[in-house]
């Protein structure tokens, strides 16, 4: 009896051993699976970062490129300003009702402007003119670099 109950104790522990065995090889290949699938994830995910941040510095160096080509410009323009090469003006209402007589024609023909009264203006509001809308440009040009951010970031969370 004793022997029979040792061979019978002997199978049992092997059939158990086998039983968990197969459950540690399922157990083991289902966390492989679930490894290969959560490194896949994070691969996918890596891939979309990169592209983001490429897509970013092109963006930004874009962007500095715009900004640094309406200074450029509003440099140019204030220069010509300073020098005289360049003249603001401004177009006269002469049918305006201010209660003031109308402006009188011009005696000479010292301009190349036909037609329409013209004032000039002083050299400083210029300058000020030209810093305002220069302001005003450069908060466009940010304003565009932002828009372009938030589409971008909308794609990549969409995907």
């Amino acid at each position: 009896m004793t022997g029979s109950a040792w061979v019978a104790w002997k199978w049992q522990a092997n059939a158990y051993g086998k039983g968990l065995a197969t459950q540690k090889a399922a157990h083991q290949t289902v966390l492989t699976h679930l490894a290969n699938a959560n490194s896949a994830l994070i691969l996918e995910e890596q891939g979309k970062r990169f592209a983001l941040e490429q897509w970013l510095a092109g963006s930004d160096q874009s962007h500095y490129r715009a900004l640094t080509d309406e200074k450029t410009n509003q440099t140019r323009l204030r220069a010509r300003l300073a020098t005289a090469d360049l003249r603001l003006s401004d177009l006269l209402d002469a049918t305006a009702a201010t209660g003031c007589e109308r402006m009188p024609a011009p005696t000479g023909s010292g301009g190349m402007v036909h037609g329409a009264h013209r004032a000039q203006l002083d050299r400083a509001h210029a300058q000020r003119i030209i810093g305002i809308t220069g302001d005003g440009d450069q908060g466009l040009i940010a304003l565009q670099a932002c828009q372009a951010y938030a589409r971008e970031i909308q794609k990549v969370k969409r995907n």
